[in-house]
């Protein structure tokens, strides 16, 4: 016979209750129901089951093979019931409010991991649920209701301000990361007509970054020397710590664990900016638990990224006398 896919819980916590007391009479006390009640349900789920779950020892039941092998399913599939349950009853009293933001892999990775903490400790009744996501599917997600807010990039994707509201963010740049030993300037910049000669180890054409690049390199007139594009952004910072290029890079991106000397990429002496801002839809109504969550995320960024932090001039020039060696991760 096959299972029911609505198996009763009821007959499963019966079960679970016999086998970890071992009789019926101890069963029935817990669950406060009567033996024979208890027992039509164990046969009944025997039934639906078409094994038999305990052998009887004496007074005691036993579970058959089949039975100590459900066991630990049945345990499971009854915690996750009640954890269900009882986030339903939250939810109906108002007790659990959930923020969806959507934003990309690189964001993710290098505002959020602190953020979360700092958020949960302002508003520590808002579970904040992040959503991963390319910048090109962003606006479509809010405009389902997919996702309440969305952290992009509006340099490269074009906003309708009729139809959606945004908050900027502080900006973050187009940086340059190398090994400290190559031969670049002693300059904390570079200006991109100078960059485009060197092997460039550049993010593939999906990411924001890539996109200014490859616009400033047009306005420039110049023609990058590509080595390697790639959706990986520290497989780039791995192959620039190694000699292998220069690897074009957000200031968003953590930086901290490679030996890498880091300039700002410039065109003109201006350096190339990245544009953050919140986004959402102005036709949706946002929760009121939105609120806040923008201004505590500008002021986040603020203090983790100041702005983009190149190498000091001399540092680097140091690093290039001395051997190529690991930084310490801090």
């Amino acid at each position: 016979m096959g299972i029911n896919a609505r198996m009763d819980l009821r007959r499963l916590k019966t079960f679970v209750t016999i086998a970890e007391h071992g009789t019926v009479s101890k069963a029935a006390e817990l669950l406060h129901i009567t033996q024979p009640a208890l027992s039509r349900q164990i046969s009944a789920l025997e039934q639906e089951l078409g094994f038999k779950l305990f052998a009887r020892v004496g007074r005691r039941l036993l579970l058959t093979p089949g039975g100590e092998q459900l066991l630990g399913d049945c345990r499971s599939l009854l915690t996750h019931a009640a954890s269900v349950s009882d986030r339903a009853q939250a939810l109906r009293r108002g007790e659990i409010r959930v923020l969806k933001v959507a934003a990309s892999p690189l964001t993710i990775e290098g505002a959020f991991p602190t953020f979360l903490h700092r958020y949960a400790k302002r508003f520590p009744d808002v579970r904040l649920a992040l959503i991963e996501a390319d910048a090109d599917e962003h606006l479509a997600m809010l405009e389902h209701g997919e996702a309440h807010l969305a952290v992009n990039v509006i340099n490269v994707v074009h906003v309708d301000d009729h139809r959606f509201g945004s908050y900027l963010l502080p900006q973050f740049q187009v940086l340059a990361a190398c090994a400290p030993s190559l031969s670049i300037g002693e300059a904390d910049t570079i200006e991109i007509a100078r960059l485009a000669h060197h092997p460039l180890l550049l993010l593939d054409t999906s990411f924001a970054t890539r996109n200014i690049f490859d616009a400033a390199c047009r306005l420039a007139g110049v023609r990058p020397t590509i080595f390697i594009e790639s959706g990986a952004s520290h497989a780039l910072l791995g192959l620039a710590e190694e000699g292998h290029g220069v690897a074009i890079i957000p200031s968003i991106l953590r930086t901290d664990g490679s030996n890498v000397r880091i300039l700002r990429v410039t065109h003109r002496r201006e350096p190339l900016q990245i544009a953050l801002a919140v986004l959402w839809d102005k036709r949706r109504t946002l929760p009121r638990y939105a609120e806040g969550f923008s201004e505590l995320l500008a002021e986040h960024m603020r203090e983790v990224f100041p702005i983009s932090r190149p190498s000091a001039p001399r540092a680097a020039a140091a690093a290039r006398r001395r051997p190529v060696r690991k930084a310490r991760a801090r």
